[in-house]
């Protein structure tokens, strides 16, 4: 015989699963979780690259291809129709190959000077 008690009920979990954010859910688009990893990548980058000398640092390459998710992760937030969101958007775009062609600056400057 089984016993429905309040402490069994919550050892099982909520019935559909356990619950996670959105910003967390891969499969959600977001503009927050992709600004968020396309500037923390820069974030980082600075650091590594021992930035007023800037050196030879292989690391860079984590934090470029991080930039790179969240690029892609804000080109799949893009509308089909234009709106004002539509715009700012772009604008995100802009700013992550900005931020995309810094960090490979200082990936492969040192390489070629």
């Amino acid at each position: 015989m089984e016993c429905d008690s309040a402490a069994g009920d919550f050892a099982a979990g909520p019935p559909g699963g356990p619950v996670t954010p959105a910003i967390l859910n891969p499969r959600v688009h977001s503009l927050r979780r992709a600004s968020t990893l396309v500037l923390g990548s820069l974030v980082l980058a600075i650091p590594l690259s021992h930035y007023p000398r800037i050196q030879r640092a292989p690391l860079l390459i984590f934090p470029v291809l991080i930039a790179m998710v969240g690029t892609a992760d804000t080109v799949r937030c893009i509308q089909r129709r234009w709106s004002f969101y539509h715009a700012g958007v772009m604008l995100f775009i802009y700013m992550d190959l900005m931020t995309l062609m810094l960090m490979l600056f200082f990936l492969l400057y040192p390489y070629f000077y």
